[in-house]
Formats: C-alpha cells, sequence, structure tokens
C-alpha cells in the first residue's frame, strides 16, 4: 500500500486531505510541524511526503532540505503543498521537490478530488503505485488528526 506522510499545520486541511487520502487507499500518516515531520520521514520512509511549506518549529523549505540531504529520506518523493505562488515552485524543485501544488487551485472548498488527482499523476511520474479500490482504514497510532 502507498504510503503518504501529511505535513499540515492547518487542522481543517490536514482532517479534509487525511479523510481524501485515506478513502482513497492510501496509507496515511500526518504531522502538524516541521520537526515531527523530519522524525517520521526517518522512522517511517513514506513513498511520497505532501509538505506544506509556512509550518512552525521547522519551515517547509527547510524540511525539504533536510530531507534531501539525509540518506535516510533523500529519495522519498516531496510534493510542496502551499498557499505560496507558483513563482516559489522553480525554487522548491531546485531544492528537491518533486512537484509543487498551490492550495488554492485544488479549491479545497469543495472537496479533495483535485489534489487526488495531482497526487495521483505525481506517483505514476514516480512508478509510485496508485490505490485502484478504496480502502477504509484510519490513521496510525501515533499520528495526529
Amino acid at each position: 500500500m502507498t504510503k503518504i506522510l501529511l505535513v499540515e499545520d492547518s487542522k481543517f486541511v490536514r482532517m479534509g486531505a487525511q479523510r481524501a487520502l485515506l478513502r482513497a487507499g492510501y496509507e496515511v500518516s500526518v504531522a502538524e510541524d516541521g520537526q515531527q515531520a523530519l522524525e517520521m520521514a526517518k522512522a517511517e520512509t513514506p513513498d511520497l511526503i505532501l509538505l506544506d511549506m509556512l509550518l512552525p518549529k521547522i519551515s517547509g523549505p527547510d524540511v525539504l532540505k533536510a530531507l534531501k540531504k539525509d540518506p535516510v529520506t533523500e529519495k522519498i518523493a516531496v510534493v510542496a503543498f502551499s498557499g505560496l505562488s507558483q513563482a516559489n515552485a522553480e525554487r522548491l524543485q531546485h531544492d528537491g521537490a518533486s512537484a509543487f501544488v498551490e492550495k488554492s487551485s485544488i479549491d479545497l472548498d469543495h472537496g479533495f478530488n483535485a489534489l487526488l488527482g495531482a497526487l495521483a499523476q505525481i506517483l505514476r511520474q514516480h512508478d509510485i503505485e496508485v490505490p485502484t479500490a478504496p480502502a477504509r482504514k484510519t490513521a496510525k497510532a501515533g499520528s495526529r488528526v
């Protein structure tokens, strides 16, 4: 099963995205800040990290750089997930992000289908399995909702 680490400090976005990812058949862990994201990435080695850029404790760009410098996490696909403008995408991809998804472009007020579609496309580009049948699972123990 494809494992995603969702790193998001907004409770609304985190809970909505987590539910959508679980319903789509992904195994999901969540982190609320940059420090927790780095710890969980090393411990769980997910297939993909959906990383917010504006985080408490350690910023998203600094988390990205740390992930790409660590041999344990350097090969994990990281998708920058942010409300920042698309102008930041080139810099983030230079720092190691696999892709950039702008929060405003996926219309979070009307569900997370656009996010799921974007993630599926990114996963396929990295030869990572995209679930075909929804799985009903709860969040991993120890993850915060």
